[in-house]
């Protein structure tokens, strides 16, 4: 097999002067050894390679270097197509983990963090594509709420329910709290945004996760895999981690949001972002589609839909737990900032009486 590779990715790595000695495959990921040393070779579409290359050129310019660096071919280009595919070469870092799992996560939020400053730009926002977009979100959230409010009574007229329709029963109330307050938090943004024009953006990594941020021998992180980048809001990289992150057993996450302001530290949310952020992420989108999964498809499989409803509430704890430290956390700040404005101004106010 290691002959064969040799001989498969030779002509690539003639692009780059390099001889190969030996090649392991990891998926779309070559181990390339060489005299010259040890590299990555990664393949990809020619479709996702366009921006790809254009957005880590950008960000060289701007002078972000937390990125594992990318080996130019011998006529500059950072990619090279071959049998449909595009490559491109890396060093292959060792990646040896020389801390915790949590100071690792702090060490990739500080880069996120840096990631996004280094790229934000304002963009322009059409005011009436905007109404549109809020109108939409709230039309589509009602009929989620009469959807849950039609199936709990459903459930309850029955003599006799189902495993899957008493643990809904169980659950209906926190589901529909989460609904709720993803509901307020999307309209509190919309009335602080409305009449703004502009929002900001940044370039997302695309798929932020600890396996994307790897370290080299001095124990420096980088971020790779950044094929999937493009132009968005910051919550377009944060939600699918915290996603991710939480899909797990019921645990009070403290350190998860330890992590969100590590982030917030180096890259603060306007609080028309957090609003929109807060929103999205509590609000109960797939456990709602297990539902209405198992309402077309009654006792099709009971076991699995119990247990795929368990997970998906387990998760909706998980960020139920997330969202409500930070929002007791602002409030606390809007607190602490008020009564400081407060004493300010009775300082003020007792010099000029003096």
């Amino acid at each position: 097999m290691s002959h064969q590779l040799l001989q498969q990715m030779a002509p690539v790595l003639q692009n780059f002067s390099i001889k190969p000695n030996y090649i392991e495959n990891f998926g779309k990921v070559y181990r390339v050894y060489a005299d010259q040393g040890v590299f990555a070779l990664k393949k990809i579409s020619p479709q996702q390679g366009t921006d790809f290359i254009r957005h880590i050129q950008y960000l060289y310019q701007k002078g972000y270097n937390r990125i594992v660096p990318i080996y130019p071919a011998i006529d500059g280009r950072y990619a090279v197509i071959y049998q449909n595919d595009l490559y491109y070469l890396m060093p292959w870092l060792p990646n040896e983990i020389k801390e915790d799992r949590s100071e690792r996560h702090q060490q990739m939020f500080r880069e996120l963090a840096r990631l996004h400053t280094l790229s934000v730009r304002d963009v322009k926002v059409n005011k009436e594509e905007k109404e549109q977009i809020y109108e939409n979100t709230l039309l589509e959230w009602e009929q989620h709420k009469e959807f849950l409010e039609g199936f709990l009574e459903e459930c309850e007229n029955k003599w006799y329910m189902s495993p899957f329709e008493l643990l809904f029963c169980l659950y209906y109330r926190d589901i529909s709290q989460s609904l709720q307050f993803a509901k307020e938090k999307f309209e509190s943004w919309y009335e602080k945004t409305k009449e703004v024009e502009k929002a900001r953006v940044i370039l997302t990594h695309g798929k932020v996760s600890t396996e994307h941020f790897i370290y080299d021998d001095r124990g420096y992180g980088y971020f790779s895999n950044f094929e999937k980048s493009r132009y968005g809001p910051p919550m377009h990289d944060l939600l699918p981690f915290l996603e991710r992150t939480l899909r797990t057993y019921p645990k009070k996450y403290d350190e998860c949001v330890d992590w969100i302001y590590t982030y917030f530290k180096f890259f603060p949310l306007k609080e028309e972002e957090l609003l929109l952020l807060l929103s999205y992420f509590s609000h109960p989108g797939s456990i709602i589609a297990v539902t209405e999964d198992y309402y077309k498809n009654p006792r099709k499989h009971e076991r699995k839909s119990v247990e795929k409803l368990q997970r998906e509430y387990w998760l909706l704890k998980n960020k139920e737990y997330v969202v409500m430290r930070i929002n007791e956390i602002e409030q606390q700040k809007k607190q602490a900032q008020a009564e400081a404005q407060a004493q300010a101004q009775a300082q003020d106010g007792a010099q000029d009486n003096s």
